[in-house]
């Protein structure tokens, strides 16, 4: 892999961590939603990541070079949402109970950090790859 490779890796997986955090704030936001029915109600949303390989080198997938990562969608979580008796609330449906999001807010600040630690580790990776470059090009004079 060549030394400015590292910026096209490194910006991909800038981008996908950029878009699982917004999700993942999106998801925190809509946390204590509540809805009369179920079908309405906000549910979880995840991205999906797939590694981009190598396709200009016969032997990238079997050496595993990679060359990014991208987002290919965003899944809508299948759990169901929970149901809680609430009569007194305006949006309580004709049985008295009110649905509330399936978002996990323990699970949703663990992808939050998560996803912050590997953007960070991205920036230094790419901070890393500049500073060898600039080096090399040093070395010439």
């Amino acid at each position: 892999m060549s030394l400015f490779n590292v910026f096209n890796v490194s910006g991909s997986a800038l981008n996908a961590e950029t878009i699982r955090l917004n999700t993942t704030a999106s998801n925190l936001a809509n946390a204590e939603s509540v809805n009369g029915d179920s079908s309405k109600i906000y549910r979880a949303r995840h991205p999906v990541f797939q590694t981009m390989m190598d396709t200009s080198d016969p032997f990238a997938e079997e050496q595993g070079a990679a060359s990014g990562v991208r987002v290919m969608g965003i899944v809508e979580s299948t759990a169901p949402p929970l149901q809680r008796y609430a009569p007194e609330n305006p949006l309580a449906n004709k049985d008295g109970y009110v649905f509330t999001s399936n978002v996990n807010s323990i699970e949703e600040m663990t992808n939050m950090i998560s996803a912050n630690r590997s953007f960070a580790t991205n920036i230094e990776a790419i901070n890393t790859a500049r500073d060898l470059l600039l080096k090399t090009i040093s070395m010439g004079h």
